[in-house]
């Protein structure tokens, strides 16, 4: 790679956020370097050509095609399956994601759901839309069983958040062997799994969409939950068998569950999950925090750093096996 790296940032932004905010961040932490925004489909055609390290929310084969001297691309999104991941290792092209962003946010926003249903906040709000003042029924955290799917870095931004609530916590992961930061963990697919419902007051998915997690949550694992049991999903909609969770919501299976992410998504005007006052439902933006750009252009200009010392392949931040 040359000596002087230039960073093209393709035109998507995210979150709402101005894709300018990303470049001027950028900026920011290369201060020696030439951050270049490609703002059209025609810019990004132009200026792809030539470049080397680009980065941006997605990536598509036919702007591929034409990147001929691309040797990094930087995901802006933690999950890199929407990319063409066979025609980046085809062409030599590395690739990082930005795995690690979304911890804090998602976190709190995790820790969140969880205290809102610990102390009814649900049920208080509708009694002031009632003007109605009478006590209810609580609960505390403290004691509980949390299970925690999937040990990332969201997941593990979520266990530390719990530490100080004084509960028992659950990790499940593919590698069980490599431990975690929960009292116990577990895989998927064992009667270990089976037994860790059964005990869970809290279950938090903060799992990548796989063939393993589809349709991990269904009708059996509703019955195997506790009753009192409340889910949280912060993965992705299929992780959870919908028309089972409609059944469980509305039977009693589990007490609730916090939706930042559904299926199918948007969730449609008509859809029953809307009506049922056991359910929380936040347009999948537990990913947002105004950080985001920051924690991104960290990753980024720390690879950027790293290229120029040498040895560059193996050493980049949140390099993703292709």
């Amino acid at each position: 790679m040359a000596d002087d790296v230039d960073v093209l940032v393709l035109r998507r932004g995210t979150h709402g956020m101005p894709v300018e905010q990303y470049v001027e961040t950028l900026r920011e932490r290369l201060p020696d370097r030439t951050v270049e925004l490609a703002r059209t489909p025609a810019e990004e055609r132009e200026k792809i050509r030539d470049a080397t390290f680009a980065t941006g929310m997605s990536l598509d084969a036919e702007l591929l095609e034409v990147a001929e001297n691309l040797e990094v691309f930087a995901c802006a999104y933690a999950g890199t399956g929407h990319l063409p991941l066979e025609k980046l290792r085809e062409q030599g092209v590395s690739v990082t994601n930005a795995s690690g962003v979304h911890g804090p946010n998602i976190g709190e926003h995790v820790l969140g759901a969880i205290l809102h249903f610990t102390r009814r906040f649900h049920e208080a709000q509708r009694r002031q839309r009632r003007r109605e003042w009478r006590h209810y029924q609580a609960n505390e955290l403290a004691g509980s069983t949390v299970t925690v799917v999937g040990l990332g870095g969201i997941g593990e931004a979520v266990c530390q958040r719990l530490e100080p609530f004084d509960v028992d916590t659950i990790g499940v992961r593919y590698s069980p062997e490599k431990g975690g930061p929960t009292d116990d963990v577990i895989g998927f697919g064992t009667d270990a799994f089976d037994e860790a419902l059964a005990r869970t007051d809290y279950l938090v998915l903060a799992c990548p969409l796989t063939d393993t997690t589809r349709g991990l949550i269904g009708h059996e694992e509703f019955v195997t939950l506790d009753p009192d049991a409340v889910v949280v999903n912060v993965a992705r909609g299929p992780v959870i068998d919908t028309d089972a969770l409609v059944d469980a919501l509305r039977s009693s299976l589990i007490r609730g569950a916090s939706l930042d992410v559904t299926d199918p998504e948007p969730l449609p005007e008509e859809h029953p999950l809307w009506g049922l006052g056991n359910v929380q439902i936040t347009p999948h933006n537990a990913g947002h925090t105004p950080k985001y750009y920051d924690r991104l252009a960290d990753i980024v200009a720390t690879n950027v750093e790293r290229i120029e010392r040498s040895d560059w392949d193996a050493e980049l931040e949140n390099r993703v096996s292709l």
